[in-house]
């Protein structure tokens, strides 16, 4: 295949065990299993980050978002780098932009909107300026009045296409959906296209669905903070886990539906002629969140977190002629990978700025070790470091090993216990996820030249990436 198209589809919040076809109860998502059935599925794919803000950048950029500074929300942005819709714009690609955004607290006119990072076409929300959230149900000026000052918390400012306000009210997953189709019918052939789609789905608040589907599962609506009625941090609480009634029901019906919307866009490609020209990922910005009833199965930890179901996020590549259909592939990979495999996937110069590699031959039999099949779960790279830092929590992963240090009396963290009901973890943790992918034995004390190794690679990795000493990494 030359040149083909490519279709990104970023989620969030969604939780690592939530798909139907890993026999998780209560899931039902036939389209993301079609997906996987028909590519390659990675067991062990991570993001940047255990947030939106900073591991989106790395997914734009395929850079470590360190590099610039990005460690948590209040430091996060797009920074400099060319983001891979440029790289591919100026290979000639049509590059579309749909959905949520948030590298930080942007506005319409910075780098951080999609016009401004590479994107021909593009409706969006800012995210930056709702605390991370948009409304699943109202974009609109009149919204905006009427909710005072619960619309920055609650989101439902207006979406902008290109630079210019676009208000709507209806369900905002399946509005996101329509202008991605429309975009990808607009290209039937023309020059190959890069369309990224960013559900807010499945981020808390997850009751905010349409009328119809709340009365076809038989729930009941939950009310918008006002203000007035209570103290946001209060009404917060009694809006997450695992205070609010019917949560989990809630957050399976927005999977469900954004399943359902992922399934027209993979239509609008059948339709186009187009499904087997066209590279589809789907991964989420990070592990799913406990606060919004994400199941991480046997994953330690959650968003917020650099345990397992902090960074560990649902990946999964169909692409005709390179990944074999049903294949598992349980070599580490990240999101940073993404922007060199879309660059050499169209022909577009390697960089020596990329922290991310071609994925290409571990999706396939050559890249392999010899007599092993696609359907083989993979060889292991033991070699390949990846690494995490939030500056009060850190982590390395080399081959089989994973060390996480974490400042557990850091006010973020504390912060994090508090009001995300969040287990952080304290103090150094060495596991061994070959035998141990939930994290529960710390070998710390057991392996402590093992657990130096990993901690001098970490302050190597730091000084490669800009960042400061770590004060609390013994030299």
């Amino acid at each position: 295949m030359s040149r083909p198209n490519i279709l990104l589809i970023v989620s969030d919040d969604h939780g690592h065990a939530d798909r139907s076809a890993l026999g998780t109860p209560g899931v039902h998502t036939p389209v993301l299993d079609r997906l996987a059935a028909e590519g390659a599925t990675c067991t062990d794919a991570y993001v940047s980050a255990p947030i939106c803000s900073p591991s989106r950048a790395a997914i734009i950029t395929g850079r470590y978002q360190q590099r610039w500074g990005g460690l948590w929300f209040d430091s996060a942005d797009i920074g400099t780098a060319p983001t891979i819709a440029e790289r591919l714009r100026d290979a000639g690609y049509t590059t579309g932009y749909f959905g949520k955004v948030h590298y930080g607290d942007e506005t319409v006119a910075d780098r951080g909107a999609p016009p401004h990072h590479g994107f021909d076409e593009s409706f969006y929300g800012l995210a930056g300026q709702s605390m991370g959230r948009l409304h699943y149900l109202h974009h609109s000026d009149v919204a905006v009045a009427e909710y005072g000052e619960a619309a920055h918390p609650l989101g439902v400012q207006p979406f902008w296409s290109g630079e210019e306000p676009a208000e709507f009210d209806g369900f905002t997953t399946d509005e996101i959906a329509d202008r991605a189709i429309e975009f990808i019918g607009r290209q039937a052939g023309e020059a190959p296209f890069f369309a990224m789609v960013a559900f807010n789905a499945v981020h808390n608040f997850c009751w905010q669905l349409p009328e119809d589907e709340l009365e076809a599962r038989g729930l009941a609506g939950h009310a918008d903070w006002h203000p007035g009625a209570a103290e946001y941090l209060d009404w917060y609480d009694g809006a997450i886990s695992p205070n609010l009634p019917n949560g989990r029901a809630f957050y399976l019906a927005q999977l469900e539906l954004m399943d359902r919307a992922i399934g027209r866009l993979l239509d609008a490609l059948e339709a186009q002629g187009a499904a087997s020209d066209t590279i589809v990922v789907y991964l989420t910005d990070n592990g799913g969140s406990q606060c919004n009833y994400g199941d991480n199965g046997g994953l330690r930890g959650t968003k917020y977190t650099l345990w397992e179901g902090g960074i560990r996020v649902p990946f999964l590549v169909r692409w005709p002629g390179v990944a074999e259909a049903g294949c598992m592939v349980s070599t580490p990979v990240s999101a940073l990978d993404l922007a060199a495999t879309f660059a050499a996937a169209a022909g577009v110069p390697g960089s020596d700025d990329d922290d991310g590699k071609d994925l290409r031959p571990v999706l396939t039999d050559a890249g392999r070790a010899a007599g092993v099949s696609a359907r083989a779960a993979g060889v292991s790279a033991p070699d390949r470091e990846l690494h995490w830092d939030c500056g009060w929590q850190w982590a390395v992963r080399r081959g089989r090993w994973k060390l996480l240090s974490v400042s557990g009396n850091d006010p973020t963290a504390a912060h994090v216990r508090e009001i995300e009901h969040t287990e952080t973890g304290d103090g150094l943790i060495l596991t061994d996820l070959a035998g141990d992918p939930g994290e529960r034995d710390n070998l710390a004390a057991r392996r402590p030249q093992l657990v130096q190794e990993l901690e001098r690679a970490h302050v190597r990795w730091r000084a490669e990436v800009g960042l400061p000493p770590d004060p609390s990494i013994s030299p």
